[in-house]
């Protein structure tokens, strides 16, 4: 059960990492790595602050970044530290150092050494692994005239709609059954009970 749950923890960091690039969110972003983390990161190679401030300039841009990370495989090396290989899909669209808007599509994995401290999992050290790159022609066309009626567009922090959905307050289950139905779910002895009672915050 442990390590389900750690598998799930080391996933849904993988996943912040993403909105955090993707959204130009910075809490988010600097939560998926421990603040002692290494990165080497394409051109850059050093400490995760390093490559976090690099971010945070790229996002006063305003660019177009699209990340999908799939066959994430999770080797625990003890009980505290994983070796993750994650497959990522990147679509980025911004401006150089000169100005010019170029367009790069970018397949690798990430290779991160995980640690799990004080019960939480994040990043220790990155190694990012690229397997193809391919420059695109950026269109010529400007956005709101691409996307039409197709609306809302994605939208860096704190505009984008998936920040509004996180406001909403959702019951909690322990608040979805009857006290006395809580109690006998709390007590029961079946693994599906066991496992609902974990996860109650």
């Amino acid at each position: 059960m442990v390590e389900l749950l750690d598998r799930e923890a080391i996933r849904d960091c993988l996943y912040r990492y993403c909105r955090g690039t993707d959204r130009a969110d910075e809490a988010m972003l600097r939560s998926a790595y421990w603040p002692d983390a290494h990165d080497s990161h394409g051109p850059y190679r050093g400490p995760a602050e390093g490559f976090i401030r690099f971010a945070l300039d790229v996002f006063k841009t305003g660019p177009r970044n699209i990340h999908q990370i799939t066959n994430i495989l999770i080797e625990f090396i003890s009980a505290a530290e994983a070796a993750v290989e994650s497959y990522f899909t990147a679509l980025q669209r911004g401006p150089d150092q000169d100005g010019e808007v170029r367009q790069m599509l970018l397949c690798g994995r990430y290779c991160d050494l995980f640690q799990k401290r004080q019960g939480e999992w994040r990043i220790a050290e990155r190694t990012v692994v690229y397997d193809w790159i391919e420059e695109q022609i950026p269109p010529a066309v400007l956005e709101a005239e691409r996307f039409g009626p197709r609306q809302p567009t994605g939208a860096p922090y704190p505009d984008d709609p998936v920040y509004a959905l996180g406001k909403r307050r959702i019951a909690s289950r322990d608040n979805a059954f009857p006290a006395s139905e809580r109690e006998s779910r709390i007590s029961g002895t079946t693994d599906h009970d066991i496992f609902a009672a974990e996860e109650r915050p």
